[in-house]
């Protein structure tokens, strides 16, 4: 049984209750004094709390999709190998698999669009990695054949997974439902997690001697998207959007390489890349990289370009807020900055549920399909 499925869920909990039960029922027996009592007693306290804990995580997991299966859940790599041998595309992508939108007429590709999911391997970076791309259904119709469209890359958070993208944040339901209202053109979008070398959170950084990932995702990833679809390859034709870590390298990218992306969306970003015990050494002694990875430091003592971004935070709840409001104190033209400033809010997938539909429609606004 997968860990997002109902029956481990209804599991967990009915272990619980009866636990819980069992533990009322038989405390008067295990009240007496003598060493089996006692082991008694803390056996069935501390399975009933293992229990509990079990089904509150369970259920957290099912609402947040923190991590899609249980080889995820304790930092397993899946091969794919076997798979990509076997699957159609081009050089750099392989597609290994469908799925239609849950939306009246999905099942037909040129009414509902098709997500499809894929093999990405960068050709500078030599970083394989799993993604989903969505096309619109625009994509499949005759008269949008000789037709190029406008794509955004779209990053989860650390240690999310590409699924969250689908189920739990709902891009492409959401580009979908936004673009069928006439609120934005159709778009394609990329949707992966950022960690492309798991389980190591790489901050989208060329790390010296490691995993090269922002040329993976600056360089490889538009490039071979565009040698498998009709997508251009001008930086008006692309974009970066992401939350939390997804939300930092998306401003990161836009940032730093606005001769390939002609805008950056970050919901709830952060502005400096993190350095913990999931990150490890990053920058080797290099400082001129620690800096280069801090945006409002990039945005005071490197050119800008002329892309565009969109920031959000809270005025309560989040806690990038400071840094949302100096990062739009520094952009300078020719770049440009928008922001979603809620009142309320917190770093969690009901915030970006409320950010993320007009933040398609700005994103789209910015590109060009040719």
């Amino acid at each position: 049984m997968g860990l997002t499925s109902d029956k481990v869920l209804v599991s967990a909990v009915v272990l619980a209750v009866v636990l819980f039960l069992a533990t009322v029922w038989l405390w008067p027996r295990l009240a007496r004094h003598g060493w089996r009592q006692v082991v008694g007693r803390v056996g069935l306290l501390l399975a009933t709390q293992v229990a509990l804990f079990a089904a509150v995580g369970l259920a957290a997991n099912r609402s947040f999709l923190f991590y899609g299966s249980w080889a995820d859940l304790f930092g397993q790599e899946q091969e794919m190998g076997v798979v990509v041998d076997h699957a159609t595309g081009s050089k750099d992508v392989k597609v290994v698999g469908t799925q239609a939108l849950d939306v009246p007429g999905g099942g037909r590709p040129s009414v509902g669009g098709q997500i499809q999911k894929v093999v990405v391997a960068g050709e500078r970076s030599k970083i394989v990695s799993p993604a989903y791309v969505y096309l619109p259904p625009e994509y499949f119709q005759a008269r949008y054949a000789k037709r190029t469209f406008p794509a955004a890359v779209v990053l989860t958070g650390y240690p999310g997974t590409a699924e969250n993208l689908i189920k739990g944040l709902k891009y492409p339901r959401t580009a979908y439902a936004q673009a069928k209202d006439g609120r934005m053109q159709p778009m394609i979008l990329v949707m992966l997690r950022p960690t492309v070398a798991p389980p190591r959170d790489t901050e989208c950084v060329d790390i010296p001697g490691g995993p090269q990932t922002e040329t993976f995702f600056s360089e490889d990833l538009p490039k071979a998207v565009s040698g498998m679809y009709r997508v251009g390859t001008q930086p008006r034709n692309w974009g970066f959007m992401g939350n939390s870590t997804g939300g930092y390298c998306a401003l990161k990218i836009a940032l730093h390489h606005p001769d390939r992306f002609a805008a950056g969306a970050g919901f709830s970003a952060y502005y400096k890349a993190a350095e913990d015990v999931t990150t490890g050494d990053l920058f080797h002694g290099d400082d001129e990289l620690r800096k280069r990875g801090d945006l409002l430091w990039s945005l005071d003592h490197g050119q800008q370009g002329s892309s565009s971004f969109l920031v959000t935070s809270s005025k309560r709840g989040e806690g990038n807020l400071k840094g949302t409001r100096e990062f739009i104190r520094k952009v300078k033209s020719p770049a440009e900055v928008s922001s979603i400033l809620l009142e309320s809010g917190g770093h969690n997938f009901n915030t970006w549920n409320r950010e993320i539909p007009p933040g398609l429609v700005w994103m789209a606004g910015k590109l060009s399909a040719t």
